[in-house]
């Protein structure tokens, strides 16, 4: 591990500039290798940041569709319908000094297209909002008045468009500069007449309202926004896009018996009649529309002080010892991380005052609201028997959404095509934060067990997306995300660390932080930085890596003559037979006599001769992603693969038998490894893996093969042995954190009448483990497997754990989950059927657990049937989710399914789409469907 740099004050940085920053030139190509001299070209601003887009109605909706509110469509100056029937409003889109006049005509449409955000950078400055809000105790709709200035540099006559869900019913008033102002509602947006405005002052829109529930995720008694990626519109009038970034001030009238945070510090709170408070929080730095949050209800509040700075958290833990355990561990790792990244950027915490909130049906990990992260309670309140990778888990979690305070928050994307950038870098900085906390833990290995695999599970199937994405509108933002913007360009960037050396690497990050803060940039502007710090061709470098999707082929080729190397090369090729290369810094690890040997290269060319060792006796194996940063399937040559199968818990060093399980994995899953021969291996790393981290991942090998890999009778004929083997490393193991894991594990496969009846005596008390402690979380999770194995009374034993439930948020999860325990047929079909209904879905955490209940692989025969469905209602989770659900319902959907028959109608199902289904969704469902394909042909095709 490298030294930390002596710690230097951080910059505070001064009160945001209400101004765009300087447009940086775009490398577009270089001289000579080590030449100082570069091509550039400046490139519109607005146009560069939506370039490579394709312009038009919104796939999967037809013109009719996207006309809308017909019948209260009031046509003003401005706007015009045209032939089709669309609106259109006559926008003039230019850079420049002065107001912008009319030049182009652009269809309005449902969501925020490219073309509107792009005019609307273009003539709206100087933006700030202020939102006073009622919030009541029952199920009511929330009120409220929002007051927003701007100054406006637009002569064309167009009307002033702001964003907001079925405007037509919840707008009640409009006033511009105090007069009542004539506005038109147009699908999601509300287009205020130009003649309302002034482009010589400062304007003031006030708009009543009644708030759409749609992103204000309401329980009985709490609620919390989630506005990511562009939902913020959905509840509220704004103008949703990232590059208009804005100050925001909030004040909530709430029931008194309630908490409120939001962004900004709480300035005051007043007592009103009737049980109200009144909760005045302070003005924001700007930030852009997804980063507007707010959470009130009944919430517990932690406090504590840290390097002279005062933290709290929000939770609804009703477990005091629970809250005690983890209070002092939570508090001091976001104190960690908010000084590793003072130290890293040189930069100074930007938001003032920092809290975060703990909420138990929270739609992901956590969110980075600037000054009031949002979580989800149980990744951050563990168990006592947490295991290591929980543990890690929660570290890296904290280290990510705080890392997204200047990654994200401080220096925005300016369009949703680059989101990945905040998610790369937060993920990036993450996996360095954690070091200092766990100075025993191989951190190259977590790197590449925490990446790695996920990346690949899509980079290896037929729906493979680019890291970058052109985007459209950002009604289909959501699509964008998934695993090539958290794993693999993580890999992506370690890679580019590598080109340019880690102190350029750092010195670029702080160029960038420091000269677009408050702001927006793009990756174009960090490459630019970065190459004006480098000699590396990276407009080239980043066109591969970053701009297509896929992955190489990195090959080993092993000639032996009379037991010598007469020829050992590395070679790269492009699947697609395109001809792409991946040029990327290798480590390749070689093991000889039981000796491993790391050899560093550059594979930038099609094929690499590793001629030092022609002559030499035959290696044991060759290991072509030895340094763990590598990225690609790596074909290892027969005599390697086999060699690896047969000694791979013998190898002395953790990283290169963590590289080597993946690289097995990975060639599983190609047929390149028989099922056999895989199990074996396995079951032999449960007893023998010493390092915790693989152990972990070859415990979740295990299960995923047991289950989903082995044919019934091959199950049946395993089962009993692979019980008793994880059996007995429970009762050995002597660290908590693998005694959990292998429980977990064996909770996990348990389905002999021994091992079910034993795991009904743990939970029934009856039975003890020594060395362990279950929460009531574990006692839930025994009892679901019970149910689904149907070991004795389902239904009774499912009524006694709800009665030892007692917080309120486990009860409610724990009742919408139950039917899709139930062993009746019909009561899942029912369960399964209420899911159409959007109220149904609302909490999606819960959904996908019980979709997952549905479709245990003891119960694929029956669930089959909620497959075609349930890809028939892909569109709309889509369209009405947040943006995980989509893939998150495919793979509960086929994760655990590997009957070819299925695969055939979900092929045909896919064949049967029309043209114009949204490419993107269709890319999703192909990376889901794929594992389906692999499963049915590994289980019941021809094995190699």
């Amino acid at each position: 591990m490298e030294s930390p740099a002596p710690r230097t004050p951080p910059l505070k940085l001064p009160s945001a500039p209400r101004r765009p920053p300087r447009e940086r030139p775009v490398v577009t190509g270089r001289g000579p290798p080590g030449s100082a001299v570069s091509e550039r070209r400046a490139e519109e601003p607005l146009r560069r940041i939506l370039r490579d887009t394709e312009r038009g109605i919104p796939a999967g909706h037809t013109a009719e569709e996207a006309v809308g509110h017909r019948a209260e469509v009031r046509v003003g100056d401005g706007l015009r319908r045209t032939a089709s029937g669309l609106l259109v409003i006559g926008f003039g889109v230019g850079v420049g000094v002065g107001c912008v006049g009319p030049t182009d005509e652009l269809e309005l449409e449902e969501g925020v297209s490219e073309d509107l955000a792009r005019h609307r950078k273009a003539t709206l400055a100087d933006l700030s909002y202020t939102y006073d809000i009622n919030v009541p105790r029952d199920a009511g709709a929330l009120t409220g008045t929002l007051i927003t200035r701007f100054s406006l540099s637009d002569n064309s006559g167009n009307p002033v468009v702001l964003d907001f869900k079925d405007p037509a019913e919840r707008v009640r008033a409009v006033t511009v500069n105090g007069r009542a102002a004539e506005w038109t509602p147009i699908f999601d947006h509300l287009a205020i007449d130009h003649s309302a405005f002034s482009t010589e002052a400062r304007n003031e829109v006030s708009i009543e309202f009644e708030a759409g529930d749609e992103a204000l995720n309401r329980n009985p008694d709490f609620l919390y926004t989630l506005f990511v990626p562009d939902r913020a519109h959905f509840s509220l009038p704004i103008f949703d896009q990232p590059d208009l970034k804005a100050p925001f001030s909030v004040t909530l009238e709430i029931p008194s018996e309630w908490e409120a945070v939001a962004n900004g510090a709480e300035v005051s709170r007043e007592g009103l009649s009737a049980g109200r408070t009144r909760y005045t929080f302070e003005e924001t730095e700007p930030i852009p529309t997804y980063l507007l949050a707010f959470a009130v209800g009944d919430f517990q509040i932690e406090e504590a002080v840290r390097g002279g700075r005062t933290l709290r958290m929000f939770h609804r833990e009703t477990d005091s010892a629970k809250v005690a355990r983890n209070r002092e561990a939570v508090f001091d790792l976001h104190e960690s991380a908010l000084d590793w990244l003072e130290d890293y950027t040189q930069i100074e915490y930007p938001y003032g005052k920092f809290d975060f909130v703990l909420i138990p049906p929270f739609q992901y990990g956590g969110m980075e609201h600037p000054g009031s992260i949002f979580y989800r309670q149980q990744s951050i309140l563990l168990d006592e028997s947490a295991t290591q990778s929980q543990i890690l888990g929660r570290a890296n979690l904290i280290s990510h959404e705080t890392s997204h305070q200047w990654f994200g928050d401080l220096v925005t994307m300016a369009w949703f095509n680059d989101v990945w950038t905040k998610e790369v870098f937060a993920n990036f900085m993450a996996a360095k934060i954690v070091h200092p906390a766990f100075p025993d833990l191989d951190h190259d290995l977590r790197f590449f067990l925490a990446n790695h695999n996920t990346a690949y599970g899509v980079d290896r199937t037929p729906g493979a997306n680019a890291i970058r994405q052109p985007l459209q509108n950002l009604r289909e933002a959501g699509t964008l995300y998934g695993a090539i913007i958290y794993q693999k360009a993580p890999i992506v960037m370690r890679q580019l660390e590598l080109l340019v050396g880690e102190e350029t690497f750092r010195d670029g990050m702080r160029a960038y932080l420091s000269e677009y803060a408050h702001s927006n940039a793009t990756w174009l502007d960090l490459i630019g930085i970065l190459d004006d710090l480098s000699n590396e061709d990276l407009a080239d470098w980043s066109r591969v890596w970053v701009e297509e999707p896929g992955r190489p082929t990195v090959s080993t080729e092993l000639v032996l003559d009379d037991g010598r190397v007469s020829d050992l090369r590395i070679s790269g090729s492009d699947p697609t037979g395109e001809g792409r290369v991946w040029p990327q810094t290798m480590e390749i690890t070689i093991s000889a006599g039981g000796t491993l040997s790391t050899l560093p290269v550059r594979l930038d060319a099609e094929s690499l001769v590793l001629a030092d060792w022609v002559g030499r006796d035959a290696p044991d194996f060759v290991l072509p992603n030895g340094g763990g940063f590598e990225y690609g399937h790596f074909h290892l040559d027969a005599r390697s693969r086999q060699r690896l199968i047969e000694t791979l818990p013998e190898i002395p060093d953790a990283m290169t038998r963590g590289i080597a399980w993946g690289t097995l994995w990975d060639a599983f899953l190609e047929s390149e490894v028989s099922v056999a021969d895989w199990y074996a291996l396995l079951l032999r790393g449960a007893i023998e893996e010493g390092e915790e981290q693989s152990l972990q991942r070859v415990l979740g090998y295990l299960g995923s093969t047991f289950w989903g890999y082995l044919t019934e009778d091959e199950r049946a004929a395993q089962a009993q042995s692979t019980e008793e083997l994880l059996w007995g490393q429970v009762e050995r193991s002597e660290v908590a954190t693998r005694q959990s894991s292998y429980f977990n594990a064996w909770r996990s496969v348990v389905t002999t009448p021994a091992g079910l009846a034993r795991l009904r005596r743990i939970w029934e008390k009856v039975d003890s483990v020594p060395g362990m402690t279950f929460s009531i979380v574990d006692y839930t999770g025994m009892a679901t497997t019970l149910a689904i194995q149907e070991e004795g009374n389902a239904e009774e034993l499912l009524d006694q754990q709800l009665e030892r439930i007692d917080n309120p948020d486990r009860r409610a999860r724990f009742i919408f989950v139950r039917p899709a325990l139930s062993t009746d047929p019909a009561v899942r079909e029912a369960f399964f059927e209420s899911l159409s209904d959007l109220e149904n879905r609302a909490r999606e955490p819960w959904v996908l657990t019980a979709l997952g209940y549905l479709h245990h692989p003891t119960r694929t025969s029956h669930s089959r049937r909620f497959v075609l469905p349930s890809l028939d209602m892909v569109q709309e989770i889509q369209r009405t989710g947040d943006i995980f659900f989509p893939q998150g319902w495919l793979g509960a959907t086929l994760g655990s399914h590997n009957d070819p028959d299925l695969a055939a109608e979900v092929q045909g199902w896919l064949d049967a789409l029309p043209e114009d289904y949204p490419a993107r969704l269709r890319g999703k469902i192909l990376q889901s469907t794929d594992g389906l394909d692999r499963a049915a042909r590994i289980v019941h095709g021809t094995e190699p």
